[in-house]
């Protein structure tokens, strides 16, 4: 499955990227595929893995924050590995 997520705290103003280098971090030590992208990151792997990552970031971002905001859109397909960059790649073909 490929999760699109965006994680952020609400009343901690107007800067959050260092909020945001915490969930990065965290992403990164995983060992998921991911994209990191100007309003969240994709990252691919099975169901208890992405929420797993997921969970961490919250978790993370709850110790020093009261409130956070936490989007996710989940594309699930059976049989489908290794898609985060074959689907932008199969687009990009049909461009042509």
């Amino acid at each position: 499955m490929i999760a699109g997520f965006s994680i952020a705290p609400i009343g901690e103003g107007e800067s959050l990227s260092p909020y945001v280098a915490r969930a990065f971090r965290l992403i990164e030590a995983s060992g998921l595929p991911f994209e990191h992208h100007a309003m969240g990151t994709n990252i691919e792997g099975n169901w208890d893995e992405v929420m797993s990552v997921m969970k961490a970031c919250r978790d993370d971002l709850l110790r020093d924050c009261h409130r956070i905001t936490l989007s996710i859109h989940i594309d699930d397909r059976t049989g489908g590995t290794e898609r985060l960059h074959r689907k932008v790649a199969s687009a990009r073909t049909k461009m042509r």
